[in-house]
């Protein structure tokens, strides 16, 4: 395995030459793939609606295709599910990631072309493992498997080619032969829908293999580590795995779990690399080991644009490119990319930390939210949660917050709660039921999350007596209309400071 090891390293920092080609040459990189995306898509339907055809400039292209989101798109979307082609991109589509929704749906279809398979996810993929092995030139990682937590993976029903699942079990469906003979557990596990059995399945399978990686959300890889430990009686998860070297996360902030995962991984050896990749793309990789800022790829086949946080409710809104944007500031990421999403704002916002090279960080979303275990739960899932719960137990809400609480031992993480009433409501554990159960209604992450409360517990509201929030913004001296009490937080600063008035 020593050989195998040192043939595929060496492979992998063969492309770092590459990455640094577009680290010194951002713009010509950017400017390049803007002129590919709107050349490859100038016959599809989209491309037509717009003239692709005569658009030569950047200026060309922003005047005259307007700014998306998942509801300007989704008329298209719904055709390309029924298996129609060459509607936003000309290649083939039959996958889609399935992710949480928006304001008026419980899930997204985000296309996944060929192209965005294997010059994006794929790359990315490759990439963060690329990086690795040229931050650390001993990486033993391919002497053993990498242990994969991926998602459910479903086949939509509308159209027998088109098939749908979360974009880690995409991913996996599509993977290749190579790479499918290095990851654990197999398909089989990996792709199970019930997270229950999968978890129990997935401990067993993986306990007996030599895993040197892992890869996932933080909240699953906990309860994935305690059954592991839990079947072998083992006190940490280096007595199960000893060569585990390396742990490969995103998706949710790392912060709150950092000290659990030192106790169940105890060594400073052990390398922990952030990438950002969300359905609609793969976008940053941390590259240095000494800092947690990430370096923003730009040779994936998406043409990227800033907007500026505190324009992003201008009519006609002017966004930036790269050789605009300043450090330090809040941007709404928009993208254009190989998957047939134009203009299209994912919905996070960044800062730039570095400028050549460009080096960002996640500042949050573009909307209040909690996204501490995945669930992205957004305030319209919140409002709609509250407003069941009250017409059912005949209450009114006078104010409220809420944010995440992070696992702490054996517990599960959940959600807290802060509400002042108006009128309260005729029974409050209902109440509190009915919030729960709305919520697992809209969002089909906290569903799935709330599973036999393996990663989120029921959610711990406190009915605050009157006056707590007045008190509250009193003390920041933050009275008047245009303070609003910050409805959902993705961390504990607002509740912890409220909890202390109680």
């Amino acid at each position: 395995m020593a050989i195998v090891n040192s043939i595929f390293t060496w492979y992998m920092k063969k492309r770092i030459h590459q990455i640094e080609l577009f680290m010194k040459y951002p713009l010509d990189v950017q400017d390049e793939w803007l002129h590919t995306l709107i050349a490859s898509a100038e016959n599809t339907e989209w491309g037509k609606l717009y003239d692709y055809k005569s658009i030569l400039t950047l200026q060309q292209f922003k005047e005259r295709v307007p700014i998306q989101n998942y509801d300007t798109l989704k008329p298209y979307i719904e055709r390309m599910l029924q298996g129609e082609q060459n509607i936003l991109w000309p290649s083939e589509i039959k996958w889609f990631a399935k992710s949480s929704g928006t304001t008026s749906d419980r899930s997204k279809f985000i296309p996944v072309s060929e192209e965005a398979l294997e010059e994006c996810h794929f790359r990315g993929g490759k990439d963060m493992l690329s990086i690795y092995c040229n931050n650390r030139p001993n990486a033993q990682i391919f002497t053993g498997k990498g242990l994969v937590l991926g998602g459910s993976h479903q086949i939509n029903e509308l159209c027998e080619d088109i098939h749908y699942g979360d974009l880690s079990a995409v991913l996996i469906k599509n993977l290749p032969v190579w790479a499918e003979y290095y990851r654990t557990p197999d398909m089989s596990i990996a792709l199970m829908d019930n997270y229950e059995q999968k978890m129990d399945k997935m401990a067993e399978a993986t306990i007996k293999e030599n895993v040197t990686s892992i890869s996932g959300v933080p909240t699953w890889t906990i309860v994935l580590a305690k059954k592991a430990m839990e079947i072998t009686g083992a006190k940490n998860l280096l007595e199960i795995w000893p060569n585990l070297e390396a742990y490969f996360h995103g998706a949710v902030n790392f912060t709150p779990y950092r000290e659990q995962f030192k106790e169940l991984i105890p060594t400073s050896e052990m390398y922990y690399l952030e990438t950002y990749n969300a359905s609609e793309g793969f976008f940053g990789i941390q590259d240095q080991a000494n800092s947690e800022e990430l370096l923003l790829m730009l040779d994936y086949g998406i043409y990227y644009e800033f907007l500026p946080l505190e324009n992003i409710d201008d009519e006609n809104p002017k966004t930036l490119s790269l050789d605009q944007v300043e450090l330090h500031k809040n941007y709404a990421i928009i993208i254009s990319t190989n998957g047939g999403l134009w203009r299209y704002m994912i919905g996070d916002t960044v800062s730039f930390t570095s400028l050549y090279p460009f080096r960002i960080k996640i500042t949050g979303r573009t909307k209040h939210f909690i996204n501490a275990f995945g669930e992205e739960v957004i305030i319209d899932n919140a409002e709609n949660a509250l407003t069941k719960a009250c017409s059912t137990t005949q209450a009114k809400v006078k104010d409220y917050t809420a944010c995440p609480i992070y696992f702490s031992g054996e517990q599960a993480g959940g959600h807290e709660w802060i509400i002042e009433f108006e009128k309260q409501p005729d029974d409050f554990e209902q109440f509190v039921d009915v919030l729960d159960q709305t919520l697992r209604e809209v969002n089909s992450d906290y569903d799935a999350k709330r599973f036999k409360d393996m990663a989120l517990r029921r959610p711990k509201v406190h009915n605050a007596p009157p006056d707590t929030f007045y008190n509250w913004m009193k003390n920041r001296g933050k009275l008047g209309g245009q303070h609003k009490v910050p409805r959902l937080a993705n961390n504990r600063d607002y509740v912890d400071d409220i909890l202390k008035l109680l």
